[in-house]
């Protein structure tokens, strides 16, 4: 059947054409009841024969819930004991329109075969389908199709005894629905009835309560979307992503333009962020400069009491004990703001434990308790939920979703989600730190492995690949990779011959995952979803299933593979002559670990083919170095360490600093020259549509504590140009000090803008500028296994350079092209963060029952205490000298000279200190922290802190290297 509807409409240049819209409706849709008689199923039925009955609701039944209830009780949704669910195409379509991110997990619902949840398409069922009636807003018309649906379901099935259910907490709706014969219930009353889960009246989402009391105001109200538009038009108000520090709960920043110039601005205390959580996007009114950050900051890992906290009779600590006192007048200081409407929340499910002194009830109670939840991110201010589950959850780590913030109310209001596994069981702690990461981390699916290879590991390279693919033969090339040891997704391979001008032909080989994963199946979908592999200390999370990331794609010695090459010829200046792409097919000689690779340079008694070609490399590698400092690029660092693991128990037995060989230097290089080559090609091919990187230029104002503290040293730090920074850092020695260089340049790694993906058509040519490495224009090419950014960039490559690719719309649609680059900087970002998580997770394990006195560096100071990195460990941590911020302490800070002072003792940023290390928990014992504690230079009421002397560690120590010698004669 047709349905037809015509108008007219007036087109931009003033001509009136007439419009007609056809809509088709069906007889023949299926219901996918496995009761079902009527039906003809076109594929296996969804729904059970025998659905459920509850408590509540006596009948066996299918459920139908409005779009609300995805919205508002998605947690409920997704348990496993909620099955048999008919999802109308009306709320699918209304759901999509208010949220993505629903939609999607609305979407993986519907593909779960063990959820059984049908995608009825009434809209488009000659006997569901409805016109909207005259002066019918479209949520009633919606909500009257929603009842319509319900009611065909309950006729046509009634026979097979099985009725229909429609699930809302819209009260007028359900009205409607019992005034014309529709079962319905609100999602509370249903889950009651289901006795057999009573965890799910703890998912259910906290009531939105607008009651607002006057004299119970705590926060501003939000201004409209209206408002926040025209003030950050008009530039009265500031957009930015609130970032809380990890050092003070109560301090956060956002960065942000004012004046023309880009500025970090404070964001002191909680009343100022105005219920705002770690990654909102906010918007910032500026304060008055006579509040505006004069002093350093306060170390402050925790709000207030968690009693005090519940009891709202506290909102957080003044601004003075956040900001300090304001001793000079005439300074200036750095801009703060308080927030004064959200742009968009960022709110997720977050990892965490209850509280212990929130629960009141009586041992084994199960009656509904109003208790706290404190996140594992102590960045997340504790939230409030209602549980029946309060005992049984103690000492477990959970999940909580958000679901509010009423203004008078201190803490969030939130509902139970999950529990995850008891606190400080290692696969408890990977999986929290997964999840508050968010790294899709659940194995493949069916559908996703159905797109590998049905060859499986027997698939090769056939000659059909060189023929019908334009491919390259390189075979014969002495190609070869370096990797890390143990590396299996070898991403890249080298060669490089000379030629008879004199040059040398070079080329960079990347593994053709594009061969493998096409733009239309779901293992792209998935790789685009999980944006990246991820890196923790015991295993990596593939972004990629392991069949092609370690064996089909990765470019192993003696194998011939599919690749991706970029081939220059380059002279022995290291200037190059020309650049080519191909796709085409390798054969690596041979596997390098950097170590082997740098042993082969060394050795002068090697002198066959490979060894000599690994020599050439290294020598134009080190030019194109030069080069590139020379235009001012950065050499930058990071403290990273390497943990050694007990093979059985995967525990950490030591810990060292990563060792950087020249060889790595060299593989830097060409990854680094390859990915400009392309990024210029894809460029010149797509100007509206390349996925680029770049890297902004860090504000001036980030470097300014830096250059204070250099500046006592008599070392000036000149931040006006990357080159002039560079140039700042090689100077950046003190003579008895061989640490001190590379401790400036941790330092400055922090002051700077984070790299981001971006579309091409977005942003200006010279915004695409990449800072640290001195490069107009930069791309992600080099490792398609592991990152999808590079997946992206082999598809326009290919379509740059063949003039007969067929390419679909996500390569030259820019709004698209955003959207994608946005979710692959969060992967990104997220993915990093896991890995460091990771890092501190087993790092916490190696010291827990061990206290160790090591030397380390001071790279903050704080008005309560001072930050110091242990370089042995690659680890850092706060020195308190004072229990709590207010306190009393031997220390008074010197604002001039941002030190520390307590007699003849002066702690100032770059000294030299011994520290305890040792790992404790709260007195919750639900969160580990490694703890630092003064030894050296000893200080009364600070250094006496000391749990155990210098004897007690070196006992300990001595027991660790007896557990390694103990382990290496095993």
């Amino acid at each position: 059947m047709l349905r037809s509807k015509s108008f007219v409409k007036r087109t931009r240049k003033g001509n009136v054409v007439k419009v007609v819209k056809e809509h088709y409706l069906r007889d023949d849709i299926p219901c996918s009841s496995q009761a079902c008689t009527i039906c003809e199923q076109h594929s296996p039925p969804v729904l059970s024969r025998t659905p459920r009955s509850t408590v509540n609701i006596k009948y066996p039944h299918y459920i139908i819930p409005d779009t609300n209830v995805f919205m508002n009780q998605l947690d409920i949704m997704e348990h496993p004991g909620i099955k048999d669910v008919i999802v109308l195409q009306t709320v699918r379509e209304e759901v999509k329109h208010l949220s993505l991110p629903i939609y999607n997990r609305l979407n993986a619902m519907l593909n779960d075969s063990n959820k059984r949840f049908y995608m009825f398409a009434n809209e488009h069922h000659r006997d569901t389908y409805l016109e909207k009636l005259k002066d019918e807003t479209p949520n009633d018309r919606n909500d009257r199709a929603i009842r319509v649906g319900t009611q065909w379901y309950s006729n046509h099935l009634k026979s097979q005894g099985i009725e229909t259910l429609m699930l809302s907490d819209d009260r007028a709706n359900r009205e409607k629905a019992s005034a014309t014969g529709i079962r319905s219930s609100s999602v509370r009353n249903y889950v009651e009835g289901m006795k057999d889960v009573p965890e799910l009246l703890d998912m259910l989402a906290a009531p939105k309560d607008n009651s607002v009391e006057k004299d119970k105001i705590v926060y501003e109200e939000h201004k409209t979307a209206a408002q926040i538009a025209n003030g950050i038009k008009k530039g009265s108000l500031i957009q930015g992503t609130l970032n809380i520090s990890q050092h003070n709960v109560l301090e956060g920043t956002i960065y942000g333009e004012m004046d023309g110039e880009p500025r970090t601005i404070y964001i002191l205390g909680r009343k100022n962020m105005n219920r705002c959580i770690q990654g909102d996007i906010v918007a910032v009114e500026i304060l008055p400069k006579d509040q505006w950050k004069k002093n350093t900051s306060l170390a402050v890992e925790d709000e207030e009491d968690e009693e005090k906290m519940f009891g709202e009779e506290s909102l957080d600590v003044n601004m003075k004990d956040v900001n300090g006192e304001d001793n000079d007048p005439d300074q200036v200081g750095e801009p703060t703001g308080k927030i004064v409407g959200v742009i968009r929340k960022k709110w997720r499910q977050y990892c965490g434990f209850i509280v212990k002194k929130s629960v009141h009830s009586k041992a084994g109670s199960t009656a509904p308790e109003n208790v706290i939840f404190r996140a594992i991110d102590r960045r997340i201010p504790g939230v409030k939920i209602k549980t029946t589950q309060a005992h049984s959850l103690l000492g477990a780590r959970i999940v909580v979703a958000v679901d509010s913030w009423p203004v008078n109310s201190v803490l969030p209001m939130g509902h139970f989600v999950k529990t995850l596994g008891s606190s400080g069981d290692r696969e408890t702690e990977t999986e929290v730190l997964l999840l508050e990461h968010d790294v899709p981390y659940q194995e493949f699916s069916k559908r996703v492995l159905d797109d590998l290879p049905i060859e499986g590991d027997q698939w090769v390279v056939t000659e059909e690949h060189l023929k019908n693919e334009n491919r390259r033969d390189l075979r014969h090339l002495n190609v070869c990779s370096i990797d890390p040891p143990g590396c299996t997704d070898i991403d890249d391979a080298l060669h490089v011959r000379p030629l008879e001008n004199g040059n040398y032909e070079i080329g960079v080989h990347i593994a053709d995952v594009t061969y493998f994963v096409k733009p239309e199946q779901a293992m792209n979908e998935e790789a685009a979803n999980r944006g990246t592999s991820v890196y923790l200390v015991d295993k990596r999370i593939d972004m990629l299933p392991s069949l092609l990331g370690t064996n089909l794609c990765s470019l192993r010695s003696n194998v011939e593979r599919l690749a991706f090459s970029c081939i220059w010829e380059i002279n022995e200046n290291a200037e190059i002559i020309n650049v080519d792409f191909a796709k085409s097919v390798i054969l690596s000689k041979h596997s390098f670990t950097y170590e082997e690779a740098q042993n082969r340079i060394d050795d002068e008694r090697m002198q066959d083919d490979v060894t000599k070609g690994i020599r050439v490399l290294n020598s134009i590698a080190k030019k194109l170095r030069q080069k590139r400092i020379d235009r001012g690029a950065l050499t930058l660092s990071s403290p990273e360490v390497r943990f050694n693991l007990e093979n059985d128990s995967q525990d950490p037995v030591d810990v060292e600093m990563k060792e950087l060989k020249e060889t790595n230097a060299l593989v830097e290089e060409f990854m680094l020259l390859a990915n400009i080559s392309v990024a210029e090609k894809i460029y010149s091919k797509f100007p509206m549509s390349a996925m680029l990187r770049k890297h902004s230029a860090p504000p001036t104002n980030n470097f300014d504590t830096l250059r204070k503290a250099l500046s006592e040293v008599n070392i000036s730090l000149d931040v006006e140009t990357s080159k002039a920074l560079a140039d700042s850092l090689d100077k950046a020695v003190l003579p008895n000090d061989p640490y001190f260089n590379k401790l400036v340049r941790i330092m400055t790694t922090r002051c700077m803008m984070q790299a981001q993906y971006f579309c091409s058509g977005t942003e200006s040519e010279p915004e695409f500028r990449h800072y640290g490495l001195a490069t107009p224009i930069y791309t992600h090419f080099t490792s398609p296994i592991r990152r999808y950014s590079d997946v992206i960039v082999h598809r326009l490559l290919q379509a740059s350079i063949d003039p007969d690719a067929v390419y679909g719309q996500e390569l030259i649609d820019k709004t698209k092209m955003k959207e994608l680059c946005d979710v692959l900087n969060h992967r990104h970002r997220m993915a990093q963060q896991a890995g460091r998580s990771s890092v501190e997770l087993y790092t916490n394990m190696f010291f827990k029952n061990k206290v160790q006195i090591e030397e380390g560096r001071v790279i903050r100071v704080l008005k309560n205490g001072f930050v110091v990195l242990a370089p042995k460990y690659g680890i850092e941590g706060i020195v308190y000298t004072s229990k709590k911020p207010g306190e009393p302490s031997p220390f008074e800070y010197n604002e001039e000279h941002n030190s520390l002072v307590a007699g003849d003792v002066v702690i100032k940023m770059f000294d030299t200190v011994k520290v305890e290390i040792c790992v404790e928990g709260d007195e919750q014992g639900m969160r580990q922290k490694m703890r630092m504690r003064l030894a050296e230079p000893f200080v009364e009421g600070v250094s006496e802190l000391i749990s155990l002397k210098r004897k007690s560690s070196e006992t300990q120590s001595n027991d660790n290297n007896d557990l390694k010698q103990k382990k290496v004669k095993n």
